[in-house]
């Protein structure tokens, strides 16, 4: 598929792309062998072929669900300016 320089200008209007003049030739040269490139990549025969979320079709290792510390909220409560019942009290921020 090729285009021309008035549909790369048409596409970098309604993408508001501003293109100096003196490129509009290279820019529709770079987008006409993308497109080529996609239409080669469409005729590729993909039947029978499971789409992949990733290309490497691995599941992730989990590790054990393990407690690794030990509960310390009253050392941290004690350090807090006031508590009640197990809580921090902060000052009050909206009325």
């Amino acid at each position: 598929m090729s285009i021309n320089n008035d549909d790369v200008e048409k596409i970098a209007h309604l993408a508001r792309l501003a293109i100096d003049p003196a490129q509009l030739e290279t820019y529709t040269q770079t987008l006409s062998e993308i497109l080529d490139l996609v239409e080669q990549m469409n005729e590729v025969d993909t039947d029978g072929i499971d789409a992949m979320a990733h290309p490497r079709d691995t599941e992730l290792r989990l590790r054990a669900d393990a407690v690794t510390e030990e509960n310390q909220r009253d050392k941290y409560l004690k350090l807090a300016p006031a508590s009640e019942n197990g809580l921090f009290l902060v000052p009050k921020v909206l009325d």
